[in-house]
């Protein structure tokens, strides 16, 4: 039988989970393996019951790999023992908040969570999802004793998602004929999507695409702002595209990057390409499939480029000084 794998998923009974948890459970995610879930969100009877309410639709499924769900408002109950754990539930920005706001609102959360985590399995690997997440991940991990920092990760999958749409319909091509899509940096209106180092059909980008001024202009501004010009198109925020971006995410980290290729996850910083040591940034990543994963080394950066991402680093440097006294 394969290892079992205990999923403990944050936020359980809001919109983003409710697209996330089936797929977690149906072996989309981990293939065969036994899944067990802990649903964790704020201990509320009603939003408790929801979350019950979920629980009870999982099970409906019958899925073959779910052997069970957990729900409560206890984070050390949820993350006790966890080979995963998707840090999902933050508060939301609302009309008028500023950055700095939210980052202070949502980091004692993460205080909290990162010392419940040291709880969990020895081979735990955490993903936050929950705004901003470098960030909080950042605050997770500097409040998680015993375990090693490059466990945390934090999500830029929705974005390098949502720049290789945005090329593939520029250059009348699908998906799948785009590669080497690089997030650079935070998830926030600075991230850099990276054009110059992707490819279409194996091709560099901007020689198929043949039109700089779009891709140095409203390329990144979409990708920019793609989640803000969703929620005022529908109402509500992109939480299909999220749950879908965590899914691929965990299966990134689940399998060996096949050779050549790789994949955008903010990750701490060893240095690489100037990045201060420490920082959760997003970077081009391979994983071995073990657990362990590596920054993509040797990528050339134009001076446009470079300082692209010297300005998404400097904001994570201020996030992480207005955060200070919340790192342990």
């Amino acid at each position: 039988m394969s290892k079992p794998v205990t999923v403990a998923v944050t936020g359980a009974a809001g919109q983003i989970c409710y697209n996330l948890l089936f797929r977690l459970a149906s072996g989309e995610t981990f293939g065969d393996r036994p899944v067990h879930l802990k649903l964790l969100d704020l201990p509320i009877p009603a939003v408790q019951q929801a979350a019950e309410g979920v629980a009870m639709e999982l099970m409906d499924c019958g899925y073959k790999t779910l052997t069970g769900v957990t729900v409560t408002g206890d984070p050390n109950e949820a993350f006790d023992g966890v080979n995963w754990a998707l840090l999902v539930g933050a508060k939301p920005r609302g009309p008028g908040m500023l950055r700095k706001d939210l980052i202070l609102e949502n980091g004692p959360i993460f205080t909290t969570q990162g010392k419940a985590l040291e709880r969990a399995a020895s081979d735990l690997r955490v993903l936050v999802v929950g705004n901003p997440c470098n960030t909080n991940a950042l605050i997770a991990a500097s409040n998680c004793n015993g375990i090693p920092d490059d466990r945390f990760t934090a999500m830029t999958r929705l974005d390098q998602n949502r720049a290789v749409a945005q090329l593939a319909q520029k250059a009348g091509v699908t998906n799948a004929d785009i590669s080497h899509m690089t997030i650079w940096g935070n998830h926030s209106a600075t991230q850099f999507p990276d054009f110059e180092h992707a490819r279409i059909g194996g091709n560099p980008a901007a020689e198929v695409i043949g039109d700089l001024e779009w891709l140095k202009g409203d390329f990144i501004k979409t990708v920019q702002q793609r989640g803000k010009a969703i929620i005022q198109a529908r109402g509500k925020s992109s939480a299909a595209s999220a749950a879908n971006a965590a899914i691929d995410h965990v299966k990134e980290f689940e399998r060996a990057t096949p050779a050549g290729e790789w994949f955008s996850a903010a990750v701490v910083s060893d240095g690489s390409y100037g990045v201060p040591a420490g920082l959760i940034c997003s970077f081009p990543c391979t994983s071995d499939g073990q657990g362990g994963y590596s920054i993509v080394q040797g990528l050339e950066m134009s001076d446009w480029a470079q300082s692209k991402l010297d300005a998404t680093v400097a904001e994570l440097q201020e996030e992480r000084t207005v955060v200070a006294g919340l790192l342990g």
